[in-house]
């Protein structure tokens, strides 16, 4: 009994621990007694103060963060990225106790797949009447198109979760199947990479099972799958949008995967290709995290933007494998969990290892009198995943939670939608002990199990993912609405082998290359050089305006005419509309307004909405390097969140400041992509964005700034803004002259600012990127940069006009084009054929 222990760290451990009334406790029997499974991890930290225990699992939690864990939160305004919010204390089953979960597991994942190649072959079920065929019919997850068909490989379920409560009378119930596309995997593996780092000895030797052994089948059923030789597997992610895209991202790594989206992919002569800028590889399995109905708008769901068009026909011909079949999804309706201890009777002969929460359809009469007698008891939800007369598909509606009024409503729903809803027992969870700070305290969880079919039949993972209440209501869960997650620790009776995916140090193969780079990473990797660099312009002018602005000569002010004319010809600022009256003020009908001054312009390029604004760059360049998170490190990533925030919330400061601190941090991203990303093709893609849109900014600048007209102070302007001053002064001893200043900025390579710099650049990463030449002929892209370069080396300072620089600008612009048209949006005919596109 805790009250007689005599170790005063347990005791304080353990003094506000008060397991909830009617519900089980994984931490105490009723009898209030520590199960013996958990002294050790009790042990452990009774050993230390609460401070030392904290500091403990912030080992951990630093790890969650080094790694870059975060999960999308909906419900808030922004659809922020939240940090992944982690529970220290792990949740312990003693191995004698998870071969029951594991045999439960594996049996109810077979019955469903059973089930699966049933409804979506002969489709005995429904005809010998196991299955109402109002279930199936009316099951929006049932996929028509796919019917008839069998998936690659023969299974329509390759990944298979289940989540699991512990009920009152301490047996493990399935409150769900996940078969649709089951999330989690990745975020256990996280879980359990921070919490063995926090708790190593403990880990070590509590001999705690290994996950890798799971991931290490799940791989070699993909690549038994794929069937090929060289075979390209991919995982197919809806976005960066998702709420789990960091798990997409980590897989896809973890697993060597392709991480693609649906407009990555190509369907061709009933093939699946990935543009990449090589042109199109061919995809011979894909991991689906995107739910079927968006999967192909030519035959599913015709108004998704996340699929791949003639999908369906290429699984029907066979030629590419999914993890899940496009109808997986079919057995997830909670109406299907009504019928599954029959079919389990009817189809393996015996009982479910792992019953199922009480579920009645209401669409039988004889189940829909039997849950109205104990309406009370009992919560109604949706019978799909779809809504039904204000009922929120997922979420169940306890009936004794109602006022009157309330139940009677449940009432009226249940009577006029039957075929739509379920009625089923009141679920009220297992605790298991939360570290609050100081102590432990007793929190609802749920377990979720996953498992994959391998030749030998199905792999359970020994662990999962455990998903903990903040809250002590023993009922639903969710990590949309405040919930956090724990490692699940199943421990052996004898050491445990160390299975990793790693290979062996001394067999190690070699490699350089990231593999083949889709076109649409290539394409955002280049649009994040060129926002950013755009951004670092605005500010440059923003900055040199700040610094000139307060002095009272005539030609100094008209220079700042000049760079405030250029923010809005940039869209940067807002244009005023009224001609400018006598005495500096604006003339209108009747009246006339003040004459916007220097410092109003930047503050609307730094705070206002126009498409060239600050706000406006910034939110454009961390869309897109949200878009391509698994390329970027994790410092990078952090000093574009950073910015963001800064653009948001930093208003106190004098613009020219403001802009200093702005460009600071675009240095610090400039200098994380030179010395911290590999240098391969994705790399290229950056540096090229960055030099096109410097060289058209420049050429810009130099426009307005250095035309024939210019006088001395315009000339410094365009020296401050493109940070030549120093290098002029140290070179010319004279005043600010025309054709040194436009030699310096425009003509000389050595001048990392200059265009020729740019252009020089630009294009030796151009000529280290694939296909940019066929069958030895000069393409369009290649020879454009060549004449751009070999004009900008040959030109004299003499001989540079508005005219010239112009040409120059437009040309690069064109070149953005002609590279997007190569590499990003390929016409489908470039593609090689047949086997060619291996």
């Amino acid at each position: 009994m805790l009250a007689r222990s005599r170790n005063p760290g347990l005791r304080s451990l353990l003094a506000d621990y008060r397991p909830l009334p009617g519900v089980a406790d994984e931490l105490m029997t009723a009898a209030g007694e520590v199960r013996p499974h958990w002294l050790p991890v009790l042990n452990e930290m009774a050993r230390y103060r609460s401070a030392v225990v904290s500091q403990r699992f912030a080992v951990a939690d630093r790890q969650i963060k080094n790694s870059g864990v975060y999960y999308r939160v909906y419900d808030t305004p922004d659809g922020r990225d939240r940090p992944w919010p982690l529970a220290h204390v792990p949740l312990v089953i003693p191995d004698a106790e998870w071969r029951g979960i594991e045999a439960g597991i594996a049996q109810r994942a077979q019955l469903l797949e059973t089930v699966l190649s049933d409804l979506y072959g002969p489709a005995s079920l429904v005809r010998d009447g196991a299955l109402p065929a109002a279930v199936i019919a009316g099951n929006p997850d049932f996929q028509r198109a796919v019917a008839g068909s069998m998936p690659l490989g023969g299974e329509h379920l390759v990944i298979y979760a289940a989540d699991l409560g512990r009920g009152p009378d301490g047996r493990w119930w399935v409150l769900k199947d996940r078969a649709q596309a089951p999330s989690g995997m990745g975020y256990a593996l996280e879980n359990r990479l921070a919490i063995s780092a926090a708790l190593p000895a403990l880990y070590r030797d509590m001999q705690v099972e290994r996950l890798a052994g799971f991931f290490q089948a799940m791989r070699s059923t993909l690549a038994a799958k794929a069937g090929r030789e060289g075979s390209r597997i991919g995982l197919l992610t809806p976005g960066p949008a998702n709420e789990t895209y960091f798990e997409h991202a980590y897989l896809a790594r973890y697993l060597g995967l392709l991480l693609v989206e649906g407009a990555d992919l190509t369907v061709q002569d009933g093939s699946v290709y990935v543009r990449t800028i090589e042109g199109l590889k061919r995809i011979d399995a894909l991991v689906r995290r995107l739910d079927a109905d968006f999967a192909d708008p030519l035959e599913l769901n015709a108004g998704s933007r996340l699929g791949v068009p003639g999908l369906v026909q290429a699984v029907k011909q066979g030629s590419v494998a999914l993890a899940n079949s496009l109808g997986a999804g079919l057995v997830e309706a909670p109406a299907m969990l009504a019928f599954m201890p029959a079919l389990a009777r009817r189809l393996t002969g015996s009982d479910l290892i792992l019953p199922n929460v009480a579920t009645w359809w209401c669409g039988e009469a004889g189940a829909r009198e039997e849950a109205l007698r104990d309406f009370e008891q009992l919560a109604v939800l949706p019978a799909f995943t779809r809504e039904v007369a204000g009922l929120t598909r997922g979420s169940a509606s306890a009936v004794a939670d109602q006022d009157e009024p309330g139940q009677a409503r449940l009432r009226e729903v249940v009577n006029a939608h039957p075929l739509e809803v379920v009625a089923q027992e009141v679920v009220r969870l297992s605790t298991m002990p939360v570290w609050n700070g100081k102590r432990l305290e007793p929190h609802p969880f749920t377990l979720r199990v996953y498992a994959v079919a391998t030749s030998e039949g199905w792999k359970v993972m020994r662990g999962g993912f455990c998903r903990v209440g903040d809250s002590n209501d023993p009922r639903a869960l969710s990590m949309q609405h405040g919930g956090r997650s724990a490692d699940v620790w199943v421990t052996s009776e004898r050491p445990v082998d160390h299975v990793s995916l790693l290979p062996a140090p001394g067999k190690v193969a070699i490699k350089r290359s990231l593999g083949h780079l889709p076109s649409r990473a290539a394409d955002n990797l280049f649009w994040l050089g060129r926002y950013l660099e755009r951004a670092e312009a605005t500010l440059r002018v923003v900055r040199a305006v700040g610094e000139i602005a307060a002095e009272a000569d005539e030609e100094v002010a008209a220079a700042t005419q000049r760079l405030t004319d250029l923010l809005v010809a940039w869209g940067a600022a807002a244009k005023s509309e009224k001609p400018e009256a006598p005495g500096g003020r604006r003339a209108g009908k009747g009246a006339v307004e003040p004459v916007a001054t220097a410092d109003d312009i930047l503050r609307d390029v730094l705070d206002g909405d126009e498409y060239g604004g600050m706000p406006a760059l910034i939110g454009a360049a961390a869309r897109t390097a949200s878009a391509i998170r698994e390329r970027l490190s994790r410092d990078a990533t952090q000093a574009i969140a950073d910015l963001e925030a800064m653009v948001v919330g930093d208003r106190s400061l004098p613009s020219a400041d403001r802009a200093d601190r702005y460009l600071h941090t675009l240095a610090a991203l400039s200098g994380l992509a030179h010395e911290n990303m590999n240098q391969l093709s994705g790399w290229r893609f950056l540096r090229i964005g960055h030099h096109i849109e410097r060289a058209i900014q420049t050429c810009r600048l130099i426009r307005r700034l250095a035309d024939e007209s210019a006088s001395a102070d315009m000339l410094d302007a365009l020296l401050r803004v493109t940070d030549s001053r120093i290098t002029y002064r140290a070179r010319y001893l004279m005043g600010t002259l025309r054709l040194p200043v436009v030699d310096l900025v425009l003509l000389d390579d050595g001048n990392p600012r200059s265009v020729a710099y740019q252009i020089i650049h630009a294009a030796e990463h151009l000529a280290a990127l694939p296909r940019t030449s066929r069958d030895g002929e000069v393409d369009a892209l290649t020879r454009a940069i060549r004449l751009m370069r070999a004009e900008i080396e040959t030109t004299q300072a003499a001989d540079v006009d508005d005219r010239l620089i112009l040409g120059l600008e437009n040309r690069l612009l064109a070149l953005s084009s002609e590279l997007s048209a190569r590499y990003f949006n390929q016409d489908e005919a470039m593609a090689e054929t047949a086997e060619g596109l291996g």
